[in-house]
């Protein structure tokens, strides 16, 4: 019998940088600037993000962000905030979700603050993202969902080279019955991606 892995016992860095961004795990204080991009940009993020359809107070996303701190060390939900280099300003939010170890499967989910939008800073995100899946979690296949109404999502997914494998159809209700479909985008180790294990 084959000793299973343990993914508490991974050890990767809290952050990462590209060319304009910071990428990092949350962290204690984080929750009133969060909150406050969550509101800057709810008209945007309403549709497709239903954290965003009660809005929350900065108490509650602060109690988010040291939930979801726990999540990062224990191994089972990676939230990230999209950071400006320069100021450290929080941008937006990303990171990888849905994880299945055994096979190194990762979802990148992503929004950013209205302001900041249009600038090429969520690709760039992704991109970074999908360099710390397959570099320091020896990714073997890296996922973007989106509803297949979202076209800025979708967008994003293929300029950062993500190849659209099909839609699940009525995939998900909303809440006011309507049933919406999925686009399922991905990247594989060997055909997308080539790092070092």
């Amino acid at each position: 019998m084959t000793e299973r892995f343990d993914p508490i016992m991974l050890d990767f860095p809290e952050q990462f940088e590209t060319q304009r961004l910071i990428i990092r795990a949350t962290r204690p204080g984080d929750g009133a600037e969060l909150n406050a991009a969550i509101r800057e940009s709810r008209d945007e993020l309403i549709p497709f993000m239903p954290f965003a359809r009660v809005l929350p107070e900065p108490e509650e996303t602060e109690a988010l962000v040291r939930r979801k701190r726990l999540n990062f060390l224990e191994r089972t939900d990676m939230m990230m905030l999209i950071t400006e280099r320069e100021t450290g300003k929080i941008l937006g939010s990303s990171g990888l979700h849905r994880f299945d170890w055994d096979a190194r499967r990762f979802e990148i989910g992503y929004w950013i603050r209205t302001s900041y939008a249009g600038q090429g800073l969520v690709t760039e995100a992704v991109h970074g993202l999908t360099e710390f899946a397959a570099r320091e979690l020896n990714a073997n296949r890296v996922e973007i969902r989106c509803d297949d109404r979202n076209e800025r999502s979708a967008a994003v997914a293929k300029r950062a080279g993500f190849t659209l494998e099909g839609v699940l159809r009525n995939w998900n209700r909303e809440e006011d019955g309507t049933l919406v479909n999925e686009m399922v985008f991905s990247k594989v180790r060997g055909l997308d991606f080539l790092f070092e294990a």
